[in-house]
């Protein structure tokens, strides 16, 4: 009998957890673990359909084992929450994210990539995370509900706090709090600063905004401002050091990337090393898989990361291949947004951030860089890289 031990909150899981969840897959596809009272779903077809069930498998308690309550929406705003309230939040705020506004944001995001790739490219040796990745997505999303420039490497600081873990443990350290107290007085501040002289951005414009003949309260807006803001920063930075990272590892592919194959650079490691690894849901009704009943009031994670990786699904699941996104190929697209109701608001614009930092990173350096040994950032949700040292040279 193979014995299966899955935490996601330890940190040698965190190092790499493909074989466990490898393991999962096959031997446990619901997978309990009743020292941390969760639930856990892997194949790629039950967490597609549990994600798209937002009546049996709610956000209503929030999306992380470590900030799990029933008042999740009072800290989190309309992530915690399920249609049709969901609905009415994010009309709102995805006016923020249409495609046109997205797609205008590209000459600024090459801006900003080719300012930060200039303070880094005469050193040869830097950190890819520290000195060079996480400066664009914090500008980009900071200009966008409007943090100003001298405020940014504070708000990057709190955040990066915000989201550390203990080894093993859901708990969340003293630190991660008071980073998190921070943010929200920092955002609160915002909020009461464009209330008095609204400006052109996200924040003035919830301010602005009605909901059904109601207005945003400021308690609701800073947890908008503080979810996007937090989120804008973490999950494109991750994305980044994953995909350089693999390319690194994976020189015929790194290839490829140089050769012109960048969407499918972003694609590929979208799926097979993304940087949001699952959410958590609160089960409504009593539900069966796998000839278990899950017990109404439980809490299921599902694992997309690990979907992502299912060879029912993705021919060679476990090779990094940026050709099964290349045009003619039919691989679906990855889960590393979730999908359905709670679809990632910021979904295109991760995705334009990455390629545009790729594309302007392969067009000033040759091919042959190398990484040292990642510092990885432990989190039960989250994947991705704290430090990554690289050496480079320009073209």
């Amino acid at each position: 009998m193979t014995t299966i031990r899955y935490n996601p909150y330890d940190f040698a899981i965190h190092e790499d957890p493909y074989p466990t969840y490898a393991l999962m897959r096959e031997h446990a596809p619901l997978y309990r673990n009743d020292d941390l009272d969760f639930w856990a779903l892997t194949r790629h077809a039950d967490v597609e359909a549990a994600a798209r069930n937002h009546k049996l498998y709610s956000n209503s308690y929030g999306v992380t084992l470590d900030l799990w309550s029933p008042n999740a929406k009072k800290r989190s705003s309309f992530i915690s929450m399920d249609p049709p309230e969901h609905s009415h939040f994010r009309a709102l705020i995805s006016k923020g994210f249409t495609p046109r506004r997205v797609a205008e944001l590209e000459p600024r995001i090459r801006d900003i990539t080719r300012h930060h790739l200039a303070n880094v490219l005469d050193r040869g040796t830097f950190d890819f995370v520290t000195d060079f990745a996480q400066a664009v997505p914090v500008d980009v999303i900071s200009e966008l509900i409007g943090v100003p420039a001298a405020d940014r490497n504070r708000v990057l600081q709190l955040s990066n706090t915000s989201i550390e873990r203990e080894d093993g443990s859901s708990d969340i350290p003293p630190a991660a709090v008071d980073a998190t107290l921070q943010l929200l007085t920092y955002y609160g501040d915002l909020i009461a600063e464009r209330r008095v002289h609204p400006a052109d951005d996200l924040t003035s414009a919830l301010i602005a905004a009605d909901i059904d003949g109601e207005r945003l309260s400021d308690s609701d807006i800073r947890a908008v401002v503080h979810l996007l803001g937090s989120a804008g920063n973490e999950s494109t930075t991750k994305i980044l050091a994953n995909a350089w990272y693999q390319a690194a590892r994976h020189p015929v592919e790194r290839a490829k990337a140089w050769a012109g194959a960048i969407p499918q650079w972003v694609e590929e490691t979208l799926r097979y090393d993304s940087s949001g690894q699952l959410v958590a849901r609160y089960v409504n009704a009593d539900a069966t898989w796998y000839g278990t009943t899950i017990p109404a009031g439980s809490r299921l994670l599902l694992i997309f990361a690990a979907a992502n990786r299912d060879p029912r699904v993705y021919a060679d699941a476990d090779q990094y291949n940026l050709d099964r996104y290349s045009p003619g190929h039919n691989s679906p697209p990855p889960l590393a947004f979730g999908t359905g109701p709670h679809f990632c608001l910021g979904a295109a614009l991760a995705r334009l951030e990455t390629r545009i930092i790729l594309e302007e990173l392969a067009a000033v350096l040759h091919e042959d860089y190398d990484v040292g040994q990642p510092r990885r950032v432990h989190h039960g949700n989250l994947r991705g890289m704290a430090s990554l040292p690289t050496t480079v040279k320009p073209r």
